[in-house]
């Protein structure tokens, strides 16, 4: 298991899509046939900026990223963290160009997927194609429980909002995660997740350390009372489990 809550395995995203539904050997091998040779980016890479041509998805093996976009007013409105276990770019499927820029926030490490290759993919393994949609629709609604948040809710709610979501997708991939885990974002990052400025960030996370549910040391956060944070954060945890069962069946 590396420092970012991901594991060591052929591959990430097999490993990921199997929290949710047992994969054949013929499963797990299409998906490893379609992953490219593993690229290592260090910490502040731009991997691909806003409008680029979108020819690539990217499957988190390790580390974390970040996607985001510029406002008019030159402030970065972060989109999305993706973290091991993740397929990148799905939105790009869409479109030509990019449609958000993709930075690492710590070193990671990539596997790319042609998007041409997700045509082999669906067309021999449906059930695959289904799961990935099916994934992608529950990324959908935790993005519209954030904007929902944004709009509606305390800042100090969508700063819990933010710290609930992060461990719960890390459980996905580690079963054994209980409270502690690394947090590698600055205040500035959290507030460009959140809509707050950094000064406001940190008056938030000193009232949840003040008020006893959370504890933070460097880059090592610790949930001291997750139901209540649950409450303050008015959070679902939309990654626990997926409804599979209308999937069709595998391929033989």
């Amino acid at each position: 298991m590396d420092l970012f809550g991901g594991r060591v395995s052929e591959s990430c995203l097999v490993e990921r899509l199997g929290h949710y539904l047992r994969l054949t050997s013929r499963e797990a091998a299409a998906f490893a046939s379609i992953e490219g040779p593993e690229r290592v980016y260090r910490r502040g890479a731009m991997i691909r900026r806003e409008h680029d041509r979108a020819q690539e998805l990217y499957v988190v093996n390790s580390g974390w990223l970040l996607s985001f976009v510029l406002l008019d007013d030159g402030s970065r409105q972060i989109l999305r963290l993706h973290l091991p276990g993740d397929m990148v770019g799905l939105s790009c499927a869409a479109f030509n160009e990019a449609t958000e820029s993709l930075v690492a926030l710590t070193d990671v490490k990539l596997s790319p997927v042609e998007k041409a290759s997700l045509n082999r993919l669906f067309v021999e393994h449906p059930r695959l194609g289904a799961l990935l949609f099916l994934i992608a629709q529950a990324e959908k609604v935790s993005l519209s429980d954030r904007l929902a948040s944004l709009g509606r809710t305390s800042a100090k709610a969508r700063v819990a909002a933010l710290i609930l979501d992060t461990v719960a997708r890390l459980r996905v991939m580690n079963a054994e995660l209980r409270d502690s885990f690394a947090f590698p974002l600055t205040q500035e990052e959290i507030g460009d997740a959140t809509g707050l400025t950094a000064v406001h960030v940190n008056r938030m996370m000193r009232a949840l350390v003040e008020e006893g549910l959370i504890a933070r040391q460097a880059n090592q956060l610790t949930i001291l009372n997750e139901d209540r944070l649950a409450e303050v954060a008015n959070y679902i945890n939309r990654y626990a489990a997926l409804d599979t069962d209308w999937l069709p069946p595998p391929t033989t």
